[in-house]
């Protein structure tokens, strides 16, 4: 199992927005192109976010599930694909002041769950690593847009492509 983890300079309710928006998704999470919330009810239970890879003029839709939803303390994912799913935890804890992160994930079905093996902890522990920082530049963004009085990521969740602006990994 890959885990990884951080202390975020924030609260555990600013970590939470960030975590509970499907929007921002794509700001975040490493090799994420665009997200968008397929039901209006995310990140509750059985909910889903869909999401685009790219690799050069291919581009691959997948869909996370909601499978364990407790505001602003854990979220569990299902990351599904034609060749499989991964689990991807979230547990936000209070720090003092600030927010530890620990994410863990790995494989739960698919050729992935098959053949993962201490080589793919690595790579995973990398992306998570590249994952947790990029969460917390984008919870002090949203943090700064709020005392700003911006209205933040107001805008519609209708799918790829849309022109969301989810590209803005800010």
């Amino acid at each position: 199992m890959a885990q990884w983890n951080r202390v975020l300079e924030a609260t555990p309710e600013e970590v939470w927005a960030v975590l509970s928006d499907g929007r921002r998704y794509a700001r975040w999470v490493v090799g994420t192109h665009d997200s968008w919330e397929r039901d209006d009810h995310w990140p509750a239970v059985d909910a889903e976010l869909g999401y685009a890879l790219k690799l050069g003029p291919w581009t691959y839709h997948g869909r996370t599930i909601s499978r364990r939803c407790e505001p602003i303390r854990r979220l569990e994912l299902e990351a599904a694909t034609h060749l499989g799913s991964a689990r991807i935890s979230f547990l936000v804890e209070p720090w003092g002041s600030r927010t530890l992160v620990l994410v863990d994930e790995h494989p739960l079905r698919g050729p992935a769950a098959r053949w993962h093996n201490s080589a793919a902890d690595l790579v995973l522990r990398w992306r998570h690593r590249q994952l947790l920082a990029r969460l917390e530049k984008a919870v002090l963004s949203a943090r700064a847009r709020s005392r700003a009085g911006a209205p933040g990521d107001a805008r519609p969740s209708s799918g790829p492509g849309d022109g969301n602006g989810t590209r803005d990994r800010s």
